[in-house]
C-alpha cells in the first residue's frame, strides 16, 4: 500500500462499521421531470407503438453517432440477433466474438443455427484480439463479433482489415461503448453493423431496448423487417395510406421498440454528452484515487481510443492479496458498495460447455481476467460523495489484506 494509507479499520464484514450506510449499486438509471413528461404526452397520443417517435429517435440517434440508418429494437440482445440474420447467418456457419462478454453476444448467433468461435482478448483492453481472431478463421467463418468491453472499443481497424481479407461481416457488439470514439470518430458509424443496448444501467435508457446502425442500406431494410415479423410495412404507413394489405417476406420477429420507451430515448439523448462527461470525472477520479495502490491495476485506456466508461472495471493483483476475489468481493459488499463482476467467460457457462465441450483454459487471458475483475459503481448519477466512498472501501478492504 502507498505510505499516504489509512490505518487499518475492521471491516464491516468483521463487525466494523461500513463505509456507506445504504447500497450504492454498480449502475442504475437516471430519470427527471423532462423524461417522465415525455412519457406521459407520448401516453396520451394515438399512438403508443409503431408511430411517430419510433422515427424521430431513430434519425436522432443515427445523426449523434454519425450513421447513415438506425433501427431501434426491444432490447440489446434482439438488435444482436436481427444483425446476425441481417449478416446471413445460418446453420454450419461460423462466427469469431470474445469469450469475455454477456452471454447475449454469442446466444445471437446460436440463434441463427451459426456456431460462435471464441478467440481470446488483449491483455490490456480486454477486448477481442485480432491475432486471436484471425488465426480462428476457417471456410465456414461468415462474421467477425468484437466486443467494446466496458465502453473501450476494440481494435476495430485490424478487425475490419480481416474482414475485408476474407470478406466477413463486422458486428459490433458496442452494448457498453454508446458516445466511444475511435481514431476521432464515434462508434457507431465504423463497423458494418453497430449494436447498442438501452437497458437502465447503459449511458442511456429505454427501460428495455437496442439500436443497430448501419451504413448498408441492404442491411437496414432487412433490420426493419425482421424486427417486424417480416413484414415489408408498417401499420403507421398502411394507416396512412388507407390500405389493409401487407406481405410478409421472411421469418422475423416482433421485436420493435415502443413509441414510449423511444420518447424516453430521444429526451435521454439530449443529455448523453453530460452523462458521458459525468462517467469520463467518475473514471479520472478512481484513476487518481488508485494510482498508488499497487494491489490494484485500473483499465488501460489505449491512446487512439475515448472510452465510453459503461463500466469501471479494476484487477486484483492476488500476487500482493492475502485474499481471493470472492472474499474482496464480499468484504466490499459488506462496506456498502455494490461491487458486480463482468463477466463470466461465455465458455465456461454450463450449456456452453455441456454442449461444446469446453474444459477451461482454452483463452487463457479471458480466463485469467476474469479471476481478477471488479467492477466498481459507474454511472452518471454518482455525486461526488458517492465516488470518494468507493474509494474509501477499496483503500480500506485492500489494505486489510494486503500482503
Amino acid at each position: 500500500m502507498s505510505v499516504n494509507a489509512p490505518v487499518r479499520e475492521t471491516l464491516a464484514i468483521d463487525g466494523g462499521q461500513p463505509v456507506r450506510e445504504t447500497l450504492l449499486p454498480y449502475g442504475r438509471q437516471s430519470i427527471d421531470e423532462d423524461d417522465i413528461q415525455a412519457v406521459v404526452e407520448t401516453l396520451r397520443s394515438d399512438w403508443l407503438t409503431t408511430g411517430p417517435k419510433v422515427g424521430e429517435f431513430e434519425e436522432a440517434f443515427a445523426a449523434w453517432v454519425g450513421a447513415k440508418h438506425a433501427i431501434s429494437f426491444s432490447s440489446g440482445t434482439a438488435a444482436l440477433h436481427a444483425a446476425a440474420f441481417a449478416a446471413g447467418l445460418q446453420p454450419g456457419d461460423e462466427a469469431i466474438t470474445s469469450p469475455l462478454t454477456f452471454a447475449a453476444t454469442a446466444n445471437c448467433l446460436l440463434y441463427q443455427g451459426a456456431r460462435p468461435v471464441f478467440a481470446d482478448v488483449s491483455p490490456d483492453s480486454l477486448t477481442l484480439d485480432p491475432e486471436q481472431a484471425g488465426s480462428k478463421i476457417t471456410s465456414r467463418t461468415r462474421a467477425i463479433v468484437p466486443v467494446d468491453y466496458a465502453g473501450h472499443p476494440a481494435d476495430l481497424d485490424s478487425i475490419l482489415r480481416l474482414a475485408e481479407r476474407y470478406g466477413l461481416v463486422v458486428i459490433e457488439d458496442a452494448c457498453h461503448a454508446l458516445g466511444a470514439e475511435y481514431r476521432g470518430r464515434r462508434i457507431g458509424s465504423i463497423s458494418h453493423m453497430t449494436v447498442f443496448s438501452f437497458h437502465p444501467v447503459k449511458h442511456l435508457t429505454t427501460g428495455e431496448g437496442g439500436m443497430v446502425t448501419t451504413e448498408n442500406a441492404e442491411f437496414a431494410k432487412t433490420l426493419r423487417c425482421f424486427r417486424n415479423h417480416g413484414i415489408s410495412s408498417d401499420a403507421r404507413h398502411r394507416q396512412a395510406v388507407g390500405q389493409w394489405h401487407y406481405e410478409m417476406v421472411l421469418l422475423g420477429f416482433n421485436y420493435r421498440l415502443t413509441d414510449i420507451a423511444c420518447a424516453l430515448g430521444l429526451q435521454q439523448l439530449k443529455k448523453l454528452g453530460a452523462n458521458l462527461s459525468r462517467r469520463k470525472q467518475i473514471a479520472a477520479r478512481y484513476d487518481a484515487g488508485f494510482r498508488e495502490i499497487p494491489e490494484i491495476i485500473c483499465p488501460a485506456v489505449r491512446p487512439e481510443v475515448n472510452p465510453a466508461w459503461h463500466l469501471y472495471p479494476i484487477r486484483l493483483d492476488l500476487n500482493k492479496l492475502n485474499a481471493s476475489r470472492g472474499e474482496i468481493f464480499r468484504a466490499m459488499r459488506a462496506e456498502n458498495i455494490g461491487v458486480n463482476v463482468h463477466y463470466i467467460p461465455v465458455h465456461l457457462h454450463p450449456y456452453y460447455r455441456d454442449r461444446f465441450g469446453y474444459q477451461g483454459g482454452e483463452f487463457p487471458v479471458a480466463e485469467n481476467a476474469y479471476q481478477s475483475l471488479i467492477s466498481l459503481p459507474m454511472f452518471h448519477g454518482m455525486n461526488d460523495g458517492d465516488v470518494e466512498d468507493v474509494i474509501q472501501a477499496v483503500r480500506k478492504v485492500v489494505d486489510h489484506y494486503s500482503s
